[in-house]
């Protein structure tokens, strides 16, 4: 049972794989699949994509696992590796698109759907919100999303998300502010209209509450 291994460091599950316990590795997938999705997918924009390059990096990673000294925290180095893939496919991606506009082919993009326990209303209302908030972290420069996404939705510190990005800790905090004031800009600018109308309390609500305060004025009324 991989539950047994759970208490382990990152090192000591590296370490037993290395020493030929390869069923060892989920262990490390399990724990950080999630960052380093969110990580790669800070840089290629669409999700089917994303999940192959996050394939390559985990594959990348074992077959240089014998490469990690221990000097960075293997969730850095992890990362660092998805990073490398990401930019990797992205380079290739431009030249591809670069090759297929050329000849007047348009690329497909596919989306994985949204899955929820909640009721259709609330799911409804939470795929919306995620979609416009992801779509919104899209549109962020490249510079500037792999940094919004490692300090704001992976929570690493600056000193965390400088090291896997290769950058300084100033130039992290810069991009961090810029990030933060084109995605406010941008969800001022497309939801604003929505904003408007948010709480609203006119039509059928309103009437129906009128209704029920003069139905309640007029019994107390009655009794004076």
């Amino acid at each position: 049972m991989l539950e047994d291994f759970q208490s382990l460091s990152d090192e000591e599950v590296v370490g037993r794989v290395r020493a030929g316990e390869t069923h060892l590795y989920e262990v490390l997938m399990r724990r950080y699949n999630q960052r380093l999705y969110r990580t790669i997918r800070s840089v290629i924009t669409t999700d089917v994509d994303a999940e192959d390059v996050l394939q390559e990096a985990w594959v990348r990673a074992f077959e240089h696992l014998d490469q990690f000294a221990g000097k960075a925290a293997f969730s850095t180095w992890v990362t660092k590796i998805a990073l490398y893939e990401a930019f990797g496919r992205m380079r290739k991606g431009k030249r591809l698109q670069a090759l297929e506009d050329d000849n007047g082919e348009i690329m497909a993009e596919a989306r994985q759907g949204m899955t929820n326990a909640d009721d259709p209303e609330k799911q409804a209302m939470r795929e919306e919100l995620g979609q416009t908030l992801q779509s919104a972290v899209d549109r962020l420069p490249e510079t500037y999303r792999s940094v919004f996404v490692l300090r704001e939705v992976e929570q690493l510190s600056t000193v965390e998300a400088a090291q896997c990005l290769s950058l300084s800790e100033e130039a992290v905090k810069t991009r961090l502010h810029r990030s933060r004031a084109l995605l406010r800009r941008d969800l001022e600018t497309r939801m604003g209209p929505a904003l408007v109308e948010t709480y609203a309390f006119m039509g059928h609500r309103c009437d129906r509450m009128v209704g029920a305060v003069m139905d309640r004025l007029t019994r107390l009324t009655a009794r004076t």
